[in-house]
């Protein structure tokens, strides 16, 4: 008989791990609490708009056309999506603006004429992101820290013997100060860390690596939204048998002495020979292993969480041309702005606000003449601050700071509206705290503290999600269903 495997939580790593267990015989069935696949990659509509409502940014979309090809399936035949020419248009306080151009060149020409660094400063920055990377990615990434075979590999040994070029002993904000003597680019790559929910003023040196990521591998969208990441998946899941049960919300892992034997669902027990939780990890302890708190790893779910955040979801009257799909409009003081999330754990008065607008490259996101506007702020994680009062302060100063930079009262334009806060994100994601990212990376030990994807106490319990190593964000939410299923 094939072995059964049971995945809690229908998120990009929970279908990309079904998808994975799968193609290995296990028949394997998926339980959502939802009515929708998804978690934080879903999607809505509103009023003639419809929204992407998590992750906006697709990189690194090799690790979506693996799973395709695993299963025997051309990738183009289930999803389709376009590289990026422009990845971003940043507006800063004092008036500058500028394109980060994809290719490289036009970057590094478009940096020195806007803002006056020399194209030598921009090169030397993305040979040491590309260093970093080429040391950490085999064995921070795509390999488990937690077993001694990935320290045994000669790949692993030589990362070891350079471990000291990935710029772990300073923050990425000392770091980007030694590249470059204009803030404003100190400001462009300290907010890479907000890539994985952290402080780049805490944060180790070697997540200079994200930049790298962005850049070098380049930025793309989904020819049908972000949410068609997640409808092709389900369906190459389902063609290889996989079942998705949703409106099913797990109450239970079944355990017989320190062995998984199942879940219960609705008074009903499922059994099977693994379990593998894409629900962030401390509800798993908390909720799913409520009644056997010894086998808590207590340390790891102390840590610090990360940031989380606040969108607002809105339906504008008018068609901004000077704006593109990714859109950054910096606060005028990073520093306070993070001293507010991490230290106050409130929202600063000039946030950062990042913009997304996908009807620029799917018009049918939005009625004609109009645009749905994804607006975001990094906010501290829920620790029962008043939100709505919060939300409210912060609503006017993002309406204030986009009036300054685009000349026009946004508030004016606004014809449907939708919030996305902390306490909402975790109702509907099973995400501590709202913390988008699990634990945060404010340490240069935290890519070694987070949470391995088996457990060492409880035989055929797996774990994979952006709670987890390697951690969070789409491509490393699929890297953890590749360790999930290479350590299955």
């Amino acid at each position: 008989m094939p072995k059964k495997a049971l995945i809690i939580g229908a998120g990009i790593a929970g279908i990309a791990t079904a998808i994975r267990l799968a193609v290995k015989g296990y028949v394997v069935e998926v339980f959502d609490a939802n009515s929708y696949p998804g978690g934080k990659l879903s999607e809505f509509e509103k009023d003639g708009f419809r929204f992407d409502a998590g992750p906006s940014l697709f990189t690194m979309p090799q690790y979506v056309d693996e799973l395709f090809r695993l299963a025997g399936k051309a990738p183009s035949d289930y999803f389709e999506y376009q590289k990026l020419d422009v990845l971003c248009k940043y507006f800063y306080a004092d008036g500058t603006k500028l394109t980060a151009y994809a290719n490289a060149g036009l970057f590094a020409a478009e940096v020195s004429k806007s803002i006056g660094e020399p194209e030598a400063a921009i090169e030397k920055y993305a040979t040491n992101s590309s260093n970093i990377y080429n040391i950490t990615s085999h064995v921070f990434l795509e390999k488990s820290l937690h077993r001694i075979k990935t320290f045994l590999s000669l790949s692993t040994l030589k990362s070891i013997f350079r471990i000291g070029k990935i710029d772990a002993m300073r923050t990425m904000h000392k770091a980007n100060e030694a590249f470059f003597k204009d803030e404003r680019m100190v400001q462009f790559y300290d907010r890479f860390a907000t890539y994985n929910g952290s402080n780049p003023y805490s944060a180790p040196a070697t997540l200079n690596v994200i930049p790298h990521i962005e850049q070098h591998f380049g930025a793309y969208f989904p020819k049908d939204g972000m949410y068609s990441i997640t409808t092709s998946l389900v369906k190459l899941a389902e063609s290889l048998g996989v079942k998705f049960n949703y409106n099913s919300r797990v109450d239970e892992i079944k355990l017989e002495r320190q062995k998984v034997k199942g879940v219960w669902v609705k008074d009903s027990l499922i059994e099977a020979d693994i379990v593998v939780s894409n629900m962030d990890v401390w509800f798993t302890y908390h909720q799913l292993l409520r009644t056997r708190p010894a086998l808590f790893p207590k340390r790891i779910l102390r840590q610090e969480r990360s940031s989380s955040a606040l969108i607002f979801y809105w339906g504008i009257s008018k068609q901004f041309p000077k704006l593109d799909l990714h859109n950054i409009f910096f606060s005028a003081d990073y520093n306070a702005e993070f001293d507010h999330i991490w230290q106050q754990k409130d929202i600063y008065d000039d946030p950062t606000v990042y913009l997304n607008i996908s009807s620029k490259y799917k018009s049918d996101d939005a009625p004609p003449g109009c645009e749905n506007w994804f607006v975001m702020i990094n906010v501290p994680a829920n620790v029962g601050q008043d939100w709505d009062k919060l939300i409210a302060e912060a609503r006017r100063n993002i309406l204030n700071k986009l009036y300054k930079s685009l000349g026009e009262d946004i508030s004016q334009l606004i014809i449907s509206e939708s919030i996305l806060d902390p306490r909402s994100i975790e109702s509907r994601t099973s995400s501590y705290q709202g913390s988008i990212y699990g634990t945060s990376s404010n340490s240069r030990f935290a890519a070694f503290l987070r949470h391995a994807n088996k457990s060492s106490k409880i035989d055929g319990l797996y774990f994979c999600g952006g709670s987890v190593h390697p951690g969070g964000g789409i491509p490393l939410c699929l890297l953890s269903a590749k360790i999930v299923s290479e350590w299955v």
